[in-house]
């Protein structure tokens, strides 16, 4: 695979080194309500047994190389990571369709929940997964459906999102969240800004049953992990900083949620 990636790809994969892992990977066809879904699994086969089992939410681009990559580092890091496909087999937007394409979504949070929903048992199923050590992260949009999940009150150990929409939740919802959550944006994100921060953590702060986090990095922009994100006009730009940063913060987290 690493030599069909772009450079930017082929580097941030780099960024995790093999060391005596070997690993495989497999387009995933599933379905979801007779719509035919085609996912990514990427696992260490060296290792032997059970292992935490991380849901890797794909952005607005749908399943494609940097979602892949993502999931090819946490499977050398010792998971097992499944990239679900939220749109659909053949829907693959590029950057001009992607916003009607997430958007139709945002507008059928049902039809949201249950694509992730179907993700998260296709994870779960898998023999190498230990289904009481799993969690779902998501990059931009997918960082929205990754918050969906736990939301829709999912049995799953935390949830983390990178540049995420931020929803505030419902009372309804908060009440029956079961995930930790671990939310990272950045603090120049006009996508997400600060009032849209607050009114999230407000929604939470109503359920203090929910254990919640929210870091905000300097100057990160929308999509600071995306190395391809180049368009500060519009608010998007890549950060390796924050990138670092957050990718440190998250296995941090993953370290506690599955002890």
């Amino acid at each position: 695979m690493t030599s069909t990636l772009s450079p930017a790809h082929a580097a941030l994969l780099a960024t995790v080194p093999v060391g005596s892992s070997d690993i495989v990977t497999s387009e995933v066809d599933y379905e979801s309500d007779g719509t035919a879904l085609q996912g990514y699994r990427a696992v260490d086969t060296a290792v032997d047994g059970p292992r935490p089992g991380v849901l890797v939410v794909h952005d607005w681009n749908g399943v494609g190389d940097y979602v892949r990559v993502r999931c090819q580092m946490l499977a050398r890091l010792g998971y097992v990571a499944f990239a679900p496909d939220i749109y659909g087999r053949d829907v693959r937007p590029d950057d001009s369709q992607a916003p009607g394409v997430a958007g139709s979504f945002y507008r059928n949070p049902s039809l949201m929940r249950a694509r992730v929903q179907a993700g998260l048992a296709q994870l779960t199923a898998l023999p190498d997964v230990d289904p009481r050590r799993v969690a779902a992260i998501g990059y931009c949009f997918g960082g929205s459906v990754a918050l969906a999940l736990a939301a829709d009150g999912a049995d799953i150990a935390g949830v983390v999102t990178f540049h995420g929409g931020l929803i505030p939740v419902s009372p309804q919802d908060a009440a029956g969240i079961r995930a930790k959550i671990l939310v990272l944006t950045g603090a120049a994100d006009p996508v997400v800004p600060d009032d849209a921060v607050t009114a999230f953590e407000n929604s939470l702060r109503a359920a203090p049953q929910v254990d919640w986090q929210v870091t905000c990095y300097a100057g990160a922009m929308h999509a600071f992990t995306l190395p391809e994100a180049a368009a500060p006009d519009h608010g998007a730009l890549y950060d390796p900083r924050a990138a670092g940063r957050a990718w440190v913060a998250m296995l941090d987290f993953f370290k506690e949620i599955f002890a």
